[in-house]
């Protein structure tokens, strides 16, 4: 089962997509701040994380750059989630790096395309 990192502060938010995620058949693990996930992308070693990028604590770019900067989590895809929506914004997310982004609100057809072809990309030999 392809196992998701959720890391997401908004209760809502967590609760929504991840129940969306589960019954598509995703196993989901949660994190409520930046640095939580950055312990978790470690701990869980996660298939995919999605990142809110304003969380307390460290915010979403700082984690994805310490989370790239770790080998043992550096392979693993992050797609930035955020309700900021400037071009400016998504080069951002890019250069902490961030392998793809998405706005909130979340839609999750188009969520769903952006992890298949995350996933589907992966080298093989991981």
């Amino acid at each position: 089962m392809t196992k998701i990192l959720l890391v997401e502060d908004n209760e809502m938010n967590r609760d929504m997509l991840s129940r969306r995620l589960a019954r598509r058949g995703f196993e989901v693990v949660m994190a409520v701040d930046g640095q939580q996930g950055v312990d978790m992308a470690v701990a869980e070693s996660p298939d995919l994380i999605l990142m809110d990028m304003s969380l307390p604590v460290i915010n979403g770019w700082d984690a994805t750059r310490l989370i790239k900067a770790d080998e043992r989590s550096s392979k693993i895809p992050v797609v930035a989630l955020t309700a900021h929506a400037m071009a400016e914004d998504r080069q951002k997310a890019l250069d902490a790096g961030c392998d793809e982004y998405d706005t909130k609100p979340v839609k999750l057809d188009r969520l769903l395309g952006i992890i298949n072809s995350l996933l589907n990309s992966k080298p093989s030999d991981e």
